[in-house]
């Protein structure tokens, strides 16, 4: 081999070598940045999408619950994925105590300074729970859960058949969620109070109304349903867009023991 050939050869093979270590550590930041992304708690998603806004919901309650309890009433009632505390705050002003859960430290920390400035502070108990772990303790008169969707991973089958034991003898679950997430955009962008839609690794098709009541196995004979419909809807988006979105409703009621 000529001097020339050796030395196209030995710069060739460092080529290669310095193509192959690149890529190598390439992968290696790829790999080490997804290990960072899954080891982020569900806390830590939500805590930074809130962080995003001073407010991120509108503050109104979600009008399923307003249509189905106008006049809310006495009793109490128990609010799955609270967000700010918008719901929660409209049932203690028309006179539940409510218990008010959500992943996100910083959402109710929110709801909590909100129920001070409406005066209700003293009929919400805000307590922090990742509802794919833990699960409040009791039973309630109203168990109500609105938009439970999640781009990080989220058993919601399972945490609704916890709703449904959490539901005290002539209570009523109210479940409310979407078949079509609106607009297609950037998870939070869109829908009402604690709202994601269905974007992002974890998103799945959203099931029906009558499809949520057959996953729930609820016992024969011990349950009525209410109401069990989807609703077309539309939502002016921040940026101006009317968006068209299919809602489910379920309504259930436990008969009296």
């Amino acid at each position: 081999m000529t001097d020339t050939a050796h030395a196209d050869h030995t710069r060739h093979a460092d080529h290669i070598r310095h193509a192959d270590h690149t890529r190598h550590a390439d992968h290696t930041r790829h790999a080490d940045h997804a290990e960072a992304a899954e080891s982020r708690t569900a806390a830590e998603e939500w805590d930074d999408l809130y962080r995003e806004n001073e407010r991120k919901w509108s503050g109104s309650p979600n009008p399923a619950l307003v249509r189905e309890f106008p006049e809310p009433g006495p009793g109490t009632a128990l609010d799955l994925g609270c967000g700010e505390g918008a719901d929660a705050i409209w049932l203690a002003r028309g006179g539940r105590r409510v218990t008010a859960v959500d992943v996100s430290r910083v959402a109710l920390e929110r709801g909590a300074a909100h129920a001070e400035e409406e005066g209700v502070a003293d009929r919400i108990d805000w307590q922090w729970h990742d509802l794919a772990e833990t699960f409040p303790e009791g039973t309630w008169d109203l168990v109500s859960s609105h938009f439970l969707h999640s781009w990080t991973e989220l058993p919601r089958e399972r945490i609704l058949r916890r709703a449904v034991a959490a539901v005290a003898p002539g209570g009523t679950l109210l479940i409310v969620g979407h078949v079509e997430a609106p607009g297609g955009g950037r998870h939070g962008d869109h829908g009402e109070e604690g709202d994601a839609g269905n974007h992002g690794p974890h998103a799945t098709e959203l099931p029906t109304s009558r499809q949520v009541l057959e996953s729930l196995d609820l016992p024969e004979g011990e349950w009525e349903v209410r109401r069990c419909e989807e609703e077309e809807r539309t939502r002016t988006m921040p940026d101006g867009r009317v968006v068209e979105y299919t809602d489910t409703t379920l309504r259930l009621r436990r008969l009296p023991a």
